[in-house]
């Protein structure tokens, strides 16, 4: 097979993998083989369900020792077969940090939490201290090493769990979808931790699973998961080029390549200087008229605007009298706007939210939506004006049908059974899901949950709509999709508010950003001008999306890669 090297003295081969799981109707894995020696980094990409989780948890044991099944075929850790091994044997060689890498925080101090790994092998004292100090060296977080975990943000606890993981000093580290919950400079800061730990002085080997093809190009090798098989094997540079591939197996291309691909180039550059350098080498540039042109069309929708909606007037709010988390913060959002809120983890994105439908109440300061105060307004009747969709949907979902979901919000504000059952099959309409009224929400995909929890909330009918990460844990066509039902709703007369670190999200669908710093308002403007700010978007630690640093060295802004498409040709 492409990619697999000679295994005599691999820290981890993998020979004809499959799997499936008790009382599934197909295999989960079937017939995948690869080989991992240290210094290696291999990225596993893939559509949701292609078997990348499952794969991560065969690596270590979970699989077939606590998850039981049909196991076919061979992992060998070192030359053994992990069907041979304990799951505390296996997890001497391979360390695992799953996706919800929080779970797996428990310790009262960073540092109790990385000496745990190291005592449950019996080691001396001063090895476990010098274990410590280095592990937490190693994740940058020394200087917290006192903390408690549930005192730090999502990338200081995301490095911790790392950080914790290797204490046991195993050869082969394994990321479940480790950055998923993550602003993109704390992505970067995880992926620079994981080409550290291949090349440091006992280089070891990283499996990462993740769906950011711009990261996944630091990899040694890339591995495309398409329904349990091997879709791809081989280089960065032999597998990114393909999009045609990626996009089929729910693996957003880099922006270079699909550009390149539409515009019917011959050459497909990973890195947009090689990129802008072989377009400009064509005369493919965007001219100064069509750059008017967008901005044409961003002053007549910023015109097209109601009246003022939800109005935050000087908020400050603090938990439990601790330091601010926001500092007089003021803004107005007109109704029909798509807002996008960004800003690294801590930076107040959802707190600020949370205060415009009464989840939280300000320290100091004013919302006011429709005119109306919130702040001593009853949660029932914000709730009714503000809908808020939760990053996790699960959080939101609890009855044991798509129907009893979606109408308990109109019951519960005591409209007629009529009533209820003409919002239930509006709100379902909406999202796509009309006619799957008696399944159970918790045997829906991941982005057929989102759907419902976006019908429950509509089914109310709120004037704004705040949706908090909603594609994280997506694929590329389960985000996209989740976009384009946002997006219509915005279309048909919702004001919407989205929270993210998904930048391409940001340019392609927000007419308007508001970044946040430390609990303040960087940024506010429409969506072009604020990535046009590099200086100021640096100060914020945010990066623009690809496809917007590719235009910049063209002379122009674009927010899609079928915008840039369609400059070009026009060019």
């Amino acid at each position: 097979m492409p990619g697999e090297r000679n295994g005599e003295e691999a820290l981890l081969s993998v020979c004809d993998l499959g799997f499936t799981y008790r009382d599934a109707g197909g295999p989960a894995l079937s017939n995948v083989s690869f080989q991992l020696d240290r210094g290696d980094l291999l990225v596993v990409m893939g559509a949701s369900g292609a078997g990348k989780s499952t794969l991560c948890r065969c690596l270590n044991g979970i699989i077939p020792h606590f998850l039981t099944g049909d196991m076919a075929g061979r992992v060998m850790l070192r030359g053994r077969d992990t069907k041979q091994l304990k799951v505390a044997e296996c997890a001497r060689h391979v360390g695992l940090v799953f996706q919800d890498f929080e779970a797996q925080l428990f310790a009262t101090s960073a540092e109790l939490e990385v000496a745990f790994g190291a005592e449950s092998l019996g080691l001396p004292r001063p090895e476990i201290a010098r274990r410590v100090r280095e592990l937490l060296k190693l994740v940058g977080l020394s200087h917290l090493s006192a903390r408690r975990p549930a005192s730090l943000s999502g990338g200081e606890k995301q490095r911790l769990a790392i950080a914790a993981a290797l204490a046991a000093s195993p050869a082969v580290l394994v990321l479940d979808e480790a950055t998923s919950d993550l602003d993109p400079v704390g992505k970067s800061a995880v992926c620079d931790l994981a080409g550290r730990i291949t090349s440091d002085a006992g280089a070891r080997a990283v499996v990462f699973a993740h769906h950011d093809a711009e990261e996944a190009v630091r990899a040694s090798r890339l591995l495309v998961l398409s329904q349990g098989r091997v879709a791809a094997l081989g280089t960065p540079e032999e597998v990114l080029p393909n999009v045609e591939l990626l996009s089929a197996n729910g693996v957003a291309p880099l922006a270079t390549t699909s550009l390149f691909a539409a515009l019917d180039l011959p050459m497909r550059p990973l890195a947009e200087a090689e990129a802008a350098e072989q377009l400009l080498r064509r005369k493919l540039g965007v001219r100064e008229e069509i750059a008017q042109a967008w901005e044409r069309v961003d002053v007549a929708r910023r015109k097209a605007y109601g009246r003022p909606l939800v109005e935050v007037r000087c908020l400050s709010h603090a938990y439990d009298g601790g330091e601010p988390v926001l500092r007089s913060v003021s803004l107005t959002i007109q109704r029909g706007e798509y807002v996008a809120i960004i800003g690294q983890n801590g930076s107040g994105k959802t707190t600020l939210v949370k205060h415009l439908n009464g989840l939280l109440r300000p320290t100091d300061g004013d919302v006011l939506i429709d005119g109306k105060s919130a702040r001593d307004r009853p949660l029932r009747s914000l709730a009714q004006q503000v809908g808020y969709g939760f990053q996790n949907p699960d959080s939101q979902i609890f009855a044991s049908t798509v129907s009893e979901e979606v109408s308990f919000g109109p019951r519960n504000f005591g409209l007629d059974e009529q009533a209820v059952r003409s919002r239930v099959t509006e709100s379902l309409q909406a999202v796509q899901l009309a006619g799957r009224e008696d399944e159970d929400p918790f045997s829906l995909t991941k982005g057929e949950r989102q759907r419902v929890a976006v019908a429950s909330i509509l089914a109310v009918r709120p004037n704004v709509l705040i949706f908090d990460e909603p594609t994280t844990g997506l694929d590329e066509r389960e985000s996209r999709s989740m976009m384009a039902l946002i997006d219509d709703l915005n279309a048909r007369g919702h004001t919407i508010i989205v929270v993210t670190h998904a930048m391409w999200l940001t340019a392609e669908f927000a007419h308007r950003v508001i970044v946040m710093q430390e609990g303040r308002v960087l940024l506010d403007a429409p969506t072009r001008s604020v990535f046009s700010q590099e200086d100021a978007l640096r100060e914020a630690a945010i990066v623009p999306p690809q496809v917007v640093r590719l235009s910049r060295r063209l002379g122009a802004t674009a927010l899609s890669v079928r915008e840039l498409v369609e400059a070009l040709r026009e060019g």
